[in-house]
């Protein structure tokens, strides 16, 4: 059992639970089995990734270039935090013992904030590629040519793993969590605790929302096009059916998986500002 003790390093908080209990909880296979049947399914993609690339047009080729930087994001997502739950869950060694600086606790909730925000985040990029693409076409070869498609990538994950290190530098705090197996950003009254926990969920919500409303549009569009009196050569081709379809698919999972802890992270956060509380100020971060 844990204890509140003044030797715990600043990522860790009592918790009331034995090594038995953590031992029902905690299945190394489920945990296994979950991470290899994510990162096979990725490295499937990737192939058939490749594959399409060859000759394919230079819209779906800006748009494969995002769909291959969110791949690449989910494999190594699930090979970082994989390998070190499933060593948790295997071993169940005391945390304490194994990482009493708190650097692995620290690198482990980078690691979840970056790869958590990172989907959602390309998500909107490939909503917003799409939207001009089918409602702006003539922008196209200016917005979205596969260099910058590149550089987008590249700026989302730099934006992410930026957020990712504010605890580091004093913005909010990663701590050990239940069944302390992993760690994440706090939830608690601290002023920075709540101004990261409300940053990552308001961005996160945003990002979904941005998507909701551009893939609404464009499916709108295509649907228009489709189903007006244009002539036959100017209705989309299928291939723009297609890449929708695929985007409407990444949404869904991305509301699915992240919607809820976003949603209750803001209202944990807001309850916090309440008027019969003491919200904290930005000033004293």
């Amino acid at each position: 059992m844990w204890h509140n003790s003044s030797s715990l390093g600043p990522c860790f908080r009592p918790t009331n639970i034995t090594l038995e209990e953590r031992r029902l909880i905690a299945s190394p296979w489920f945990a296994a089995s979950f991470c290899l049947v994510g990162l096979a399914s990725n490295l499937l993609a990737l192939r058939v990734l490749a594959s399409a690339r060859q000759g394919s047009s230079h819209s779906r080729s800006s748009f494969l270039t995002f769909l291959c930087g969110l791949v690449l994001t989910d494999f190594m997502g699930l090979l970082i935090t994989g390998a070190i739950v499933v060593s948790q869950h295997a071993v169940l060694f005391d945390w304490r013992t194994v990482d009493p600086s708190c650097r692995l606790c620290h690198f482990f909730g980078v690691v979840m904030v970056f790869f958590g925000l990172c989907p959602l985040l390309l998500g909107a990029a490939m909503a917003s590629e799409r939207y001009l693409g089918i409602t702006r076409p003539f922008l196209r070869p200016v917005a979205t040519s596969q260099g910058r498609a590149w550089a987008t990538v590249g700026l989302v994950w730099a934006a992410a793993l930026l957020l990712g290190l504010l605890p580091l530098l004093g913005v909010g705090r990663y701590t050990m969590q239940y069944p302390g197996s992993w760690c994440f950003l706090t939830l608690g009254p601290e002023p920075g605790d709540v101004a990261f926990g409300l940053l990552f969920s308001l961005l996160g919500s945003f990002s979904v929302g941005l998507s909701f409303v551009l893939n609404t549009i464009s499916v709108a569009t295509l649907c228009h096009v489709y189903h007006g009196q244009e002539a036959a050569q100017q209705r989309p081709r299928d291939c723009e059916v297609e890449m929708m379809a695929q985007l409407m698919g990444i949404m869904v999972v991305a509301s699915v998986c992240w919607m809820p802890l976003l949603v209750s992270s803001t209202q944990e956060n807001v309850d916090m500002c309440t008027p019969g509380s003491q919200c904290p100020s930005l000033r004293s971060l």
